[in-house]
């Protein structure tokens, strides 16, 4: 199943619609495949495993701070604000996430994406941002905005790639080069 095949998440139904389920397959049949489904407060210690490596794993973490209290209460800070926390699992376990940020009613912005490193170069990542943008513009956003360090660069060319375009460079708290981009998805 292709990402554009999966049918839009009723928000009108209820507050907290139940993503439908969304299965991406590697690129080799051999391969397990890809489960896309919203974030569940069971999730909460592994996202923050996964967030924690991904970071530490190109020596860019800034250890523990305010800056990472959203993964705290992910529903509170994402789905109940305009926005999405999506987790991508493979045989039952989460190896890949991203979430979705409301900034304003028509900007949005890409955040918390990870991929378990022995799980990359698969295509999940696409998968999840491919995801993350469909539901960008279910909920009528139509730019979004996601940041990356400088030694991210398969982020970097997931990003550009995808569309996305540099727009300015800045540092954040640890001092590390960040760049911003950004995409028109409306």
């Amino acid at each position: 199943m292709h990402v554009d095949d999966v049918p839009p998440i009723r928000t009108e139904v209820t507050r907290f619609p139940t993503l439908p389920p969304l299965t991406f397959a590697a690129s080799h049949d051999e391969e397990p495949a890809l489960h896309l489904r919203r974030y569940e407060e069971a999730d909460a210690p592994v996202v923050r495993r996964l967030h924690d490596e991904g970071l530490r794993e190109l020596g860019v973490h800034a250890g523990d701070g305010p800056w990472d209290d959203d993964l705290g209460a992910v529903r509170a800070n994402y789905n109940d604000r305009h926005g999405e926390f999506l987790v991508g699992t493979v045989d039952g376990d989460v190896v890949a996430m991203g979430a979705l940020r409301r900034v304003t009613d028509t900007v949005g912005e890409i955040k918390r994406m990870r991929v378990e490193a022995n799980h990359r170069r698969r295509g999940f990542a696409r998968a999840v941002l491919d995801r993350l943008e469909a539901r960008a513009r279910e909920l009528g956003y139509r730019t979004l905005r996601l940041d990356t360090t400088i030694v991210q660069v398969s982020a970097q060319r997931l990003y550009t790639t995808g569309g996305y375009r540099e727009t300015g460079r800045t540092r954040d708290r640890a001092g590390h080069e960040t760049l911003r981009f950004e995409k028109r998805i409306a």
